[in-house]
């Protein structure tokens, strides 16, 4: 469950693994902090979408820095990693097409791809959805709906 869902985050095996170590490290940590006010899975998918968005800044704040330094760098690789799609539950022929999506994906405002991604690859339903985000099922119905509509936007003007 947990390298599931920072593996649809990152797209990236080691990233997942990262992250996935990161979470159940927080996970023992905080588990005296732990309230019971909410079911357990739900914490933990929390912790994992926010485990999943630092790295995700952490990596942007690499890259830019990067960025800066291969400017003024006589290496002309140095720092700048492009996006690299790879999830080991896809298979060649869908690689191109699916980080696609993804990249997409990714260009989502943050809460409308958690939403989505809890939605559509979690298989969670909004009422699990809104639990997990801490918002309301009303909430969580309209920002799932958002992402549709964005994402299919920015597919339709990619393909014309």
């Amino acid at each position: 469950m947990v390298y599931n869902l920072a593996l649809n985050y990152v797209q990236n095996h080691e990233d997942a693994q990262e992250i996935t170590q990161d979470v159940f490290l927080s996970v023992h940590s905080g588990l005296s902090k732990f309230r019971h006010e909410a079911n357990m899975a739900t914490w933990i998918y929390r912790i994992t979408i926010n485990r999943s968005l630092d790295y995700i800044k952490a990596k942007k704040r690499k890259k830019r820095f990067g960025f800066l330094i291969s400017l003024f760098s006589d290496d002309p690789g140095s720092g700048h990693d492009p996006f690299h799609f790879d999830h080991p539950g896809v298979q060649l022929e869908q690689k191109e097409s699916l980080s696609k999506i993804f990249k997409y994906i990714n260009e989502l405002p943050e809460n409308q791809k958690t939403a989505l991604l809890l939605s559509k690859t979690e298989q969670k339903s909004q009422a699990e959805v809104a639990e997990i985000m801490g918002i309301s099922v009303k909430a969580a119905e309209s920002l799932i709906q958002r992402a549709k509509t964005n994402l299919s936007i920015k597919l339709k003007s990619s393909e014309g």
